[in-house]
């Protein structure tokens, strides 16, 4: 990497999931857009032809002539290649398959347990995180290796795990958790100053005061310009609360799994004084079965289950589309696309300092939460540093909420980095969504390993 003024150039990025239908393409498209930035991606997936694939798409979208920053993209087939004096490392995969995914997701319901996402909280995020965790081992000491200094950006969910993995094994590593959930909630503080006040605010115009962990962290303080928004959020919660806020009027959470209508988070804020900042479908798996007791409880709430069916078209479509893309019978559009990792690498590298939430392990920045599990708070990210912001103590009442998850997260990492099958199981009874009996609880538990054991073969039973 070298500067030329204000512009940083020749950039090694290696990404880890680089066949990514997903969040490669929004990098791609976002880096193009950012003129002080440019360089080299090296692109790294089990699936070679995956990456390959995303090469050709990459720099498609570098050569397009509204691309103000142009960027090389590379498959490469191993880790040590992709990781070789990198500035930065992004990883986004998926741990295992669809099929496992089926599992996780759809086992449970056998036991009337439902659940909206499965892959950070639950039966689902356990069994996923037991099968991720040994895969973050291995990036983990790759990276400790290969490129010490990097800076990792993670994506993959279960998050907090995912970061916290990669610590364990390597406690010098210069690594947070990146997740657009929080975004969708200050979007929707902002829906209600437009509403109330015919203010047009960003979110980024917001003061925001954050702790909790992954798709469970709650704004506990929210202002504009120094104007106190939670009184003017409770009034617009009153008034939304049985109907839910879509500010579109299309109800789309009735036909796209990812969307919902606010009715969770609403209702959460009126009852706790806090804006859970997780998005409805996530923050539902962290609680008892109150929205989430059966199908049609979920639908009077407004949101979706998002099936693994859906969820493996959906792949087909993407796969579709990225042959498309591949062989130039489409192009991609080039616009911005919300998301920040490349607005994190700009900060890291000195080119402006931002604001935002990162994961990162507690070292007092959430105050009531245990020291060194990984929580959700705001950050500065500045030249070479990333400085967590205090976030001081949560309401008594949202804390009763969080601390089983923080406690139950460090549990079910020490488990699958120990290979300890009963202490994965103990993790996985305390989850609050699940609620069975523990006989019903083991058979479930012993079901689900066993439909992900070529993952953690060292959980099997012997």
């Amino acid at each position: 990497m070298r500067y030329e003024g204000n512009c940083a150039r020749d950039l090694k990025i290696a990404y880890i999931g680089g066949g990514s239908r997903d969040w490669a393409w929004c990098l791609m498209r976002d880096l193009a857009l950012e003129p002080q930035m440019e360089g080299t991606v090296r692109l790294y997936d089990i699936d070679r032809n995956a990456a390959e694939q995303n090469a050709v798409i990459g720099n498609r979208i570098s050569d397009n002539p509204k691309a103000k920053a142009h960027w090389v993209y590379q498959a490469v087939g191993s880790l040590p290649e992709a990781l070789a004096d990198a500035d930065f490392t992004v990883i986004s995969i998926l741990p295992g398959t669809f099929d496992e995914m089926h599992s996780d997701v759809h086992a449970p319901e056998k036991y009337g347990v439902y659940q909206s996402v499965g892959d950070t909280t639950g039966p689902a995020g356990c069994i996923r995180a037991l099968r991720t965790v040994p895969m973050y081992v291995t990036i983990a000491e790759a990276i400790r290796r290969y490129a010490p200094g990097t800076w990792v950006i993670n994506y993959t969910n279960p998050m907090a795990q995912c970061v916290a993995a990669l610590y364990a094994v390597y406690p010098d590593i210069r690594a947070f958790g990146c997740c657009h959930g929080v975004f969708h909630t200050q979007e929707l503080l902002c829906a209600m100053l437009r509403e109330d006040f015919g203010v047009h605010a960003t979110r980024r115009d917001l003061s925001c005061v954050l702790s909790g962990v992954n798709h469970f962290a709650w704004i506990t303080a929210a202002s504009y310009q120094g104007m106190d928004l939670f009184p003017g959020f409770r009034d617009f919660a009153l008034r939304h609360r049985e109907a839910g806020f879509d500010e579109s009027g299309r109800e789309l959470w009735k036909t796209n799994p990812f969307e919902s209508a606010n009715r969770v988070t609403l209702d959460l804020f009126l009852r706790y004084g806090a804006v859970p900042a997780g998005g409805d479908r996530h923050i539902c798996e962290f609680l008892p079965p109150w929205y989430l007791r059966d199908p049609e409880t979920v639908a009077a709430w407004r949101f979706g289950l998002t099936s693994v069916a859906w969820r493996k078209q959906d792949l087909k479509e993407r796969l579709a589309r990225s042959a498309a893309l591949f062989d130039g019978r489409e192009s991609m559009e080039l616009k911005p696309t919300g998301e920040e990792g490349h607005l994190m690498m700009k900060a890291l590298l000195g080119l402006g300092d931002m604001l935002t939430n990162v994961n990162l392990p507690n070292r007092g920045q959430a105050a009531d939460l245990p020291l060194d599990v990984v929580v959700e708070t705001n950050a500065w990210l500045s030249a070479q540093r990333v400085s967590p912001v205090m976030a001081g103590n949560l309401p008594d009442g949202v804390l009763g909420l969080v601390m089983p998850h923080a406690v139950n997260q460090r549990c079910i990492l020490r488990a699958a980095l120990s290979g300890d099958r009963e202490a994965a199981f103990r993790a996985f009874l305390n989850e609050p969504l699940a609620r069975l009996d523990p006989a019903d609880a083991r058979a479930l538990f012993d079901e689900m390993l066993g439909n992900t054991a070529a993952y953690v073969p060292a959980m099997q039973k012997t």
